[in-house]
């Protein structure tokens, strides 16, 4: 589990089930509030998300709509997944399979808005 900074503009997130799922979700928030970058969260370490979860992500998710940049959830097993298909967020966050299609998706974002 680690958060990285993996360019300028993009911050790549590991996350665990809790305690380590709300300290890295709590430091990222902080850092990200100093410094907006697009965010890549990999889901992937986390077999359960409950409801101080959801509540971080849904924050997360206005944070970077607010500075305007990207964030995309990867990773997610099948029983997270069904966490926020219960629950609705299968629709308000973006999703891909893994770390590397994510960072091109943000890229590629980038790359559009620059153009635009």
């Amino acid at each position: 589990m680690a958060i990285q900074q993996w360019s300028d503009d993009i911050t790549v997130a590991e996350l665990a089930d809790d305690p380590q799922f709300t300290d890295e979700m709590e430091a990222m928030t902080n850092d990200l509030a100093e410094r907006p970058t697009n965010v890549v969260l990999n889901l992937g370490p986390v077999s359960f998300l409950n409801s101080s979860n959801i509540s971080k992500l849904l924050r997360l998710r206005r944070q970077m709509l607010n500075s305007q940049k990207h964030l995309i959830i990867c990773g997610i097993n099948s029983q997270v997944w069904g966490v926020f298909q219960a629950t609705g967020l299968d629709k308000i966050f973006e999703f891909t399979n893994d770390v590397a299609t994510a960072l091109a998706t943000v890229q590629l974002s980038g790359e559009a808005k620059g153009k635009g």
